[in-house]
């Protein structure tokens, strides 16, 4: 009894070692940034609030959770050969960590049928929104298809990716409207407004790779600019939304963000699209939609 009480604590330590290696190579970070997303769908179509209400959004952001650290893990397993090669990107990649590429694959695998089985519970509509967007990460990533270096369709992939996780939170509640659709078009617009600067901020990794983004393909101030147009229609449509009744009209003063952002758009062109002057844009810019996140979670919950 001594013996197999012994070997138990001793097993115990090296579990929780090995559970917080698995956990290390999730981007947590980028995981907990994009929960707000299906969140924000969810109160535009919640209705009155109710305990099972509350339940269900709970189950929500847990299997949004694992389907965002699905997606992440994903583009790290598929991406690591290129990433060993960046040596700012080198250093916090799960093979420094320790992890072979077989475990993390196990990781992707396991976090996806969680968040299936979670999303399931919900409803069906739900469960197809998360496959859908499943696929869409499979596409972009994966080493069979790598859309991620198809310039113009790896972007359609953020756009329709971006309207689909809006839909995730909003069909947990209500079935698809024109509400629904024209709103979750303002998320795909920042997506892939995101993603191509970010492609900007990553063109002499990609280019290192052979990875032809965007960014590579017509140029890093090209994609620069493209985001940045998408990024003021984004603001624009916004304000056409709240004008048409679709959003509260108070967000019509987004447009005030519009001078922040091109200001802090020029700087970062001023210091000629360096890697760090495009993240000091992107946490600007992230602040920015952030803070209308929370103006439309307070203004819907108002009304």
């Amino acid at each position: 009894m001594q013996i197999a009480s012994e070997t138990a604590s001793q097993n115990r330590p090296r579990a929780m070692r090995m559970l917080s290696r698995w956990l290390s190579c999730i981007r947590f970070d980028e995981v907990a940034a994009l929960q707000a997303t299906p969140f924000i769908g969810a109160v535009f179509s919640i209705g009155a609030l109710s305990t099972s209400h509350l339940l269900t959004m709970a189950v929500l952001i847990a299997g949004n959770v694992c389907l965002m650290a699905h997606v992440f893990v994903l583009n790290d397993w598929s991406g690591i050969d290129g990433d060993l090669k960046d040596p700012d990107r080198a250093r916090q990649t799960f093979a420094a960590k320790g992890l072979t590429r077989s475990e993390v694959g196990y990781i992707a695998v396991t976090l996806l049928a969680i968040g299936l089985l979670l999303f399931g519970s919900i409803n069906t509509k739900v469960l197809l929104v998360a496959i859908m967007i499943a696929g869409l990460s499979a596409l972009y990533s994966s080493p069979t298809f790598h859309l991620k270096g198809v310039p113009l369709f790896n972007s359609a992939l953020h756009f329709v990716g971006g309207c689909m996780h809006f839909l995730l939170g909003y069909m947990a509640f209500g079935a698809i409207s024109v509400q629904g659709l024209v709103i979750s078009c303002f998320f795909g617009l920042v997506f892939t407004a995101g993603h191509f600067t970010h492609e900007a901020r990553d063109y002499d990794v990609d280019l290192l790779n052979g990875i032809r983004t965007n960014a590579v393909a017509f140029g890093k101030t090209e994609s620069f600019v493209a985001g940045l147009v998408l990024f003021i229609s984004a603001y624009a449509f916004l304000v056409a939304l709240a004008v048409l009744g679709y959003v509260p009209f108070a967000l019509v003063l987004a447009a005030a963000f519009i001078p922040v952002h091109l200001s802090a758009s020029r700087r970062a062109m001023l210091a000629d699209l360096t890697s760090e002057s495009l993240r000091r844009l992107q946490r600007i810019y992230r602040s920015l939609f952030a803070t209308i996140g929370i103006a439309m979670i307070v203004m819907v919950a108002l009304s």
